[in-house]
């Protein structure tokens, strides 16, 4: 079975699994949705067009886009997906010529759009400094400290590096990244390795409860039903709501949870596989890449592509699946998307990066009410 195929077998079919008790049937295993996080990914398909057409708008010179040149920017398909989003937020866009006017119909961002995304250049500003620590994290993840630029242009949106980010991020610190040529591929490079930056979202997090590796556990009278632990090397587990873990199970991710494991920042080089604190560490890995990114998720595909440099499992989506209370896959969207449980507080993003905020402030002009009066797009002729 191809490992794409797995997500669509645990959701649909309820996958069977042995059991040791011998005369039973198999006990049937199934992957609990998360409706907020569902909700999550339904919830970002109508900003992220607005937010799309916004920088095919700000793009023109005369910053403005003709409605017949609309196709040959989204494609014939999204084309229409584009024209309901102008129709249906007059706060945002507006039309411009047609009809009496000799001038092509063409859309624009109104005043008032046009004064906030304004602002959209202190937030990328703000972002520099944060966008060069996470590149440099992303690299000081990988066994030799380079990455595909490839790979990187791949999750650019997802890191909210800008569209130059060549240009205006890497060759802009070149005591921090060095691009080579290697076998035919472009490779990004650290310049210098930072001690200081070796520290996990998680140790992060953990270290503001005043827990460190060199803390001692508190003795624990009963297993925690929710799987959480106050230990140096634990995760934060965020079970599904119909989700019953019997007292084997919690036992077992107790000791999980209390195991120690070497450092994501370490040479994944240096470790054996099959070495349960080494597969425990291939979780750490997949949770601090997923944390360096601005909405706390990227698609299986885009996992996938870090495979090689960061060693990661051959069965990727199934170790994802089994770590659910850390990790959610969901196939709402287009795409497969796994998501980071902790970066979400229900169906919202718990923490927000300055070009989040930015958006977020954009897309206020969308408005509660959605039942605004729209303007006759569609009587338009695209000559």
């Amino acid at each position: 079975m191809r490992e794409s195929d797995v997500l669509s077998v645990y959701t649909q079919t309820q996958i069977m699994h042995k059991t040791t008790t011998a005369g039973r049937k198999p006990k049937k295993k199934i992957y609990h949705r998360v409706q907020e996080l569902d909700k999550a990914m339904d919830l970002q398909k109508k900003p992220s067009l607005i937010l799309h057409l916004k920088s095919i708008v700000q793009s023109q010179k005369s910053a403005s886009l003709l409605l017949r040149d609309l196709e040959k920017e989204v494609g014939f398909v999204q084309k229409w997906n584009h024209m309901a989003v102008i129709e249906k937020y007059p706060t945002i866009f507006r039309v411009v010529g047609g009809r009496d006017d000799r001038s092509p119909p063409a859309v624009t961002l109104t005043e008032k759009a046009k004064k906030i995304a304004a602002l959209e250049a202190e937030a990328r500003e703000r972002m520099e400094p944060i966008l060069v620590r996470n590149l440099r994290k992303l690299l000081m993840l990988s066994v030799d400290c380079r990455l595909p630029l490839e790979t990187i242009y791949l999750i650019a949106d997802e890191l909210g590096l800008p569209d130059d980010f060549k240009n205006s991020v890497i060759l802009k610190y070149p005591e921090y990244f060095r691009l080579d040529e290697m076998n035919g591929r472009m490779y990004l490079h650290l310049e210098s390795w930072d001690s200081s930056l070796a520290v996990t979202a998680r140790e992060e997090r953990l270290a503001l409860q005043g827990i460190t590796s060199t803390s001692r556990e508190a003795k624990r009278v009963r297993i925690s039903k929710d799987g959480n632990f106050s230990g140096p090397f634990a995760f934060l587990l965020k079970f599904p709501a119909g989700f019953r873990p019997n007292v084997s199970y919690l036992r077992e991710l107790e000791k999980w949870q209390k195991m120690e494991f070497p450092s994501p920042y370490l040479n994944a080089r240096t470790f054996e596989a099959a070495d349960t604190k080494a597969r425990k560490r291939v979780v750490a890995v997949l949770h601090e890449l997923l944390s360096l990114t601005t909405e706390k998720r990227l698609t299986s595909a885009q996992l996938d592509a870090f495979h090689s440099e960061y060693r990661l499992p051959a069965r990727l989506l199934l170790c994802l699946i089994k770590h659910h209370g850390i990790f959610y896959v969901t196939n709402k969207g287009i795409k497969s998307t796994v998501i980071l449980k902790e970066g979400y507080d229900g169906s919202k993003l718990s923490d927000k990066c300055p070009l989040m905020e930015f958006r977020d402030k954009f897309l206020g002009l969308i408005g509660r009410k959605e039942d605004t009066s729209c303007l006759e797009v569609s009587s338009f002729t695209a000559t």
